[in-house]
């Protein structure tokens, strides 16, 4: 397993610690990690902080070359606000650690020459049927449903 993939299985479990939702992000910019979240809506009362926002937003602000340079890795396939965030910085490269508890917008992505690599992870699909499973209402909530 390669060290990005670790360390948003790490953020993940980190927000579910924190009794939120386990998904995790970094940003990586020429091989060093430039900011890193997990998804913070419970812990922070937050409508919009998805754990790639929440990476986008520990970045700080950026250059728009350096978006331009970056792979974004998270656990779990983007949702549109966040596909929307990639799109808008035009980040090239999303890595995605599994899509078979959520599709996101992955269609909206490649269509706009985003590449997207989904590896379908089983410890990011684990983590997130055992949340799913215990917390159907919650996981509603941020989906959108």
């Amino acid at each position: 397993m390669n060290k990005f993939l670790k360390e948003v299985i790490n953020q993940a479990r980190q927000g579910m610690a924190e009794g939120g939702i386990p998904i995790g992000s970094v940003i990586v910019y020429k091989g060093e990690i430039i900011g890193a979240g997990h998804n913070k809506r419970v812990q922070k009362g937050s409508a919009i902080l998805h754990g790639e926002m929440d990476a986008l937003e520990n970045a700080g602000r950026q250059p728009a070359f350096v978006y331009k340079e970056c792979v974004l890795y998270t656990t779990l396939s983007p949702c549109p606000m966040c596909t929307g965030a990639i799109l808008l910085y035009k980040i090239p490269k999303v890595i995605i650690g599994e899509n078979q508890t959520f599709m996101g917008a992955e269609d909206l992505l490649r269509k706009n020459g985003v590449e997207v690599e989904v590896l379908n992870d089983k410890e990011c699909i684990d983590i997130m049927t055992e949340f799913i499973d215990s917390n159907p209402k919650l996981w509603n909530e941020d989906i959108g449903v």
